[in-house]
């Protein structure tokens, strides 16, 4: 699904506190280089590891449903046949996030249709920091 720059610009607006699903502290990995990125963009990064306690020098949960406030928005570092199984851990979430993020290269149909009910965003296939980036750095949104 497409979404324009002013939807995008709009979300990120909104968005203080980022679970990062499958985050790893690896130098060199994208999602290292996408964590560190968010920190250093403001937002409140929330590591979720199902083994790891702690990425980034933060407190990792194993889960989304073990974090114990609220999100903002869910950024999955997973293989798509994984992101079904967080799309149904996002819907026992309360409050709901404003958006089920999939970073590039992760494109999930069955996670989108279980999500299809909420109004919420669902993302494909998109780098966040990238799209983040992009738009900060045209003065759509600042973090």
């Amino acid at each position: 699904m497409l979404h324009s720059d002013k939807e995008l610009a709009a979300l990120l607006g909104k968005v203080k506190t980022i679970a990062v699903v499958g985050a790893k502290d690896k130098p060199g990995q994208p999602v290292d280089r996408v964590g560190r990125y968010l920190i250093d963009a403001g937002f409140r990064v929330i590591p979720v590891h199902p083994k790891r306690t702690e990425v980034w020098g933060l407190k990792a949960y194993p889960s989304i449903n073990d974090i114990p406030e609220a999100v903002d928005l869910v950024n999955l570092f997973r293989a798509a046949e994984a992101c079904p199984a967080h799309a149904e851990e996002f819907l026992r979430l309360s409050p709901k996030p404003l958006c089920f993020w999939m970073q590039s290269g992760i494109v999930s149909p069955e996670a989108r249709r279980i999500l299809s009910s909420l109004p919420v965003l669902v993302i494909e296939d998109r780098c966040l920091m990238v799209d983040h980036r992009s738009l900060v750095s045209t003065g759509s949104v600042h973090a």
